[in-house]
């Protein structure tokens, strides 16, 4: 009988410790993509903003050396990713084949100009400083027009500022709720374990002799959460960084190691502190409210 009730309680025990770890290591899980959503958030904005391209369509009579000056000094201006030369030919054949027919042939002329698309860093992108860029180009002799699509700019402005404001708001109720959910499940964990708590306490224990086991064993639980989170969150940027090479989150070792240590160290520290005020909540109480 004893034997029996021995293996049962191994069960209890066992079945505790794998809910505390499970519920440690889902919460870790998900603060760790919330975490690394908002320290990506930058890098996808800056993804997005790059794909802006301004064109700077050239008059007919525009000589090829000032044609090629201005390229290099496009190339070398400090909001320029890249400036690419795109001669009218080559434009007809890329508007030929997105119409799926050659226009040419219709008109009987190629009406298009030759070019330079400029692709900007993700800094100079914002309504004012692209107008600031046109303008200054624009003064150009030898520049018919400069061209570029000003609402998506302003739409993508104002968008990347709302997303970047949420995010931050969404990660830090995430976390308050992080931080909840862990303590709730250590609290389950030790209030099964209030009657040897307060026994322990009428023999002559100390609270910090009391305390220091449930501290140690909910550390290790919270480090076994953290690692099941780690692992997830290791596969899910894995799966990202196959998947949208453009964001290249494998390259940045520094950020990766960042949100790793601080996962791990947050699923300890919510243990160890969750753990410290479930069993000092505990020896406080009176032999009488314990089965309350």
């Amino acid at each position: 009988m004893s034997k029996s009730f021995e293996r049962y309680q191994k069960r209890k025990l066992i079945s505790s410790y794998f809910s505390v770890v499970l519920s440690i290591g889902l919460v870790l899980f998900l603060l760790g993509i919330l975490g690394l959503l908002v320290l990506n958030t930058k890098k996808m904005a800056n993804h997005f903003k790059e794909q802006i391209t301004i064109s700077v369509f050239l008059k007919e009579n525009a000589k090829e050396v000032e044609v090629d000056q201005l390229q290099k000094s496009l190339a070398m201006a400090e909001y320029t990713k890249t400036a690419t030369y795109v001669s009218k030919e080559e434009a007809a054949e890329q508007h030929s084949a997105e119409i799926g027919e050659n226009f040419i042939d219709f008109l009987g002329y190629n009406p298009l100009k030759n070019s330079i698309d400029v692709q900007l860093n993700a800094d100079f992108v914002s309504p004012e400083q692209i107008e600031e860029i046109a303008t200054e180009i624009s003064k150009k002799n030898y520049v018919d027009e400069v061209s570029y699509d000003k609402p998506l700019v302003g739409l993508l402005s104002d968008n990347v500022k709302k997303i970047s404001f949420w995010i931050l708001v969404a990660s830090a109720i995430f976390t308050f709720i992080a931080v909840l959910l862990i303590n709730s499940s250590i609290r389950l964990s030790i209030y099964s374990k209030r009657f040897i708590i307060k026994t322990m306490q009428m023999v002559g224990a100390t609270k910090i002799f009391i305390r220091r086991p449930f501290i140690w064993t909910n550390i290790k639980l919270g480090m076994l959460g953290a690692l099941i989170a780690l692992i997830g969150l290791g596969t899910v940027v894995f799966y990202l960084d196959r998947n949208f090479t453009e964001f290249n989150l494998l390259q940045d070792s520094t950020m990766l190691i960042s949100l790793f240590v601080g996962v791990f160290v947050l699923g300890v520290l919510i243990s160890l502190i969750s753990t410290y005020f479930a069993t000092q909540r505990f020896l406080n109480l009176r032999t009488d409210e314990l089965y309350y």
